[in-house]
């Protein structure tokens, strides 16, 4: 399996904490389809097929990988919320 770059990874949980905020906020059918969307996306990165499988094997990635470039030293938090 190819691994996902951090900047890869972090910004497909971001998008995927947007879509779980915005589903809660107020749930229609085109934010439970982005919802689902961006949790497949997380699923295929990380080769699981649940969700929380998929945010606890990227939030594994992130915190063993060293940051790839300066960008990434800056960006790089530890533990990504969702």
């Amino acid at each position: 399996m190819l691994l996902p770059t951090p900047a890869d990874l972090r910004a497909a949980l971001s998008r995927y904490a947007d879509a779980v905020i915005e589903d809660e906020r107020r749930s229609t059918p085109e934010t439970i389809r982005q919802r689902e969307d961006t949790a497949y996306t997380l699923c295929v990165m990380t080769g699981v097929s649940d969700v929380r499988e998929a945010l606890s094997t990227a939030d594994a990635l992130l915190g063993r990988r060293a940051p790839d470039t300066e960008a990434d030293r800056r960006d790089h938090a530890g533990a990504v919320p969702v």
